[in-house]
């Protein structure tokens, strides 16, 4: 699986319509202003068109990541994500042995986690230690900057409040 894009449905989703929003629209816009901004004459000393330029840059440097993520992926199945053991596309509510705080985690693959929505990347210390548990194991997890224990409350393939 090296180098597949791990994504749910919805993920894929995302990817597909910001890809083609890039492609359909942003790229014919960067263009237009790319050739507006040449028309203000020097291009050597021409603030807009350097902003053109380093604006199409980026979005083609964006459509690049986005076709290699979209030419080699794998949606997550959610009908075969077990209740009983953690997997990609679990959702895991975990207590902190330490400060006796309980989260609640999704684990995904590393295109989309985003921490500010408790979506963790399955190459992540806590989702590294986590996959292939169940409920009531304790498990330690080794960071760069900590190590703790959790231990897992519920493992389930739907969302945990």
């Amino acid at each position: 699986m090296a180098n597949t894009t791990i994504l749910t449905k919805e993920g894929y989703e995302k990817l597909w319509a910001e890809y083609r929003e890039l492609v359909d629209v942003k790229r014919g816009e960067a263009s237009e202003k790319i050739k507006v901004a040449r028309e203000y004459g020097d291009l050597s000393e021409n603030a807009e068109y350097d902003a053109a330029k380093e604006e199409q840059a980026m979005i083609e440097a964006r459509i690049k990541v986005l076709e290699s993520q979209l030419s080699n992926y794998e949606i997550i199945d959610n009908s075969k994500i077990s209740s009983d053991e953690v997997s990609i596309g679990s959702f895991v509510k975990v207590l902190d042995m330490e400060f006796d705080e309980e989260e609640v985690y999704q684990i995904v693959g590393s295109t989309e986690a985003d921490i500010n929505i408790n979506r963790i990347s399955n190459n992540s210390p806590m989702a590294t230690a986590l996959l292939g548990k169940k409920k009531d194991d304790c498990v330690r997890v080794v960071t760069p900057q900590a190590t703790f224990e959790v231990k897992i409350l519920k493992v389930s393939k739907d969302k945990i409040d």
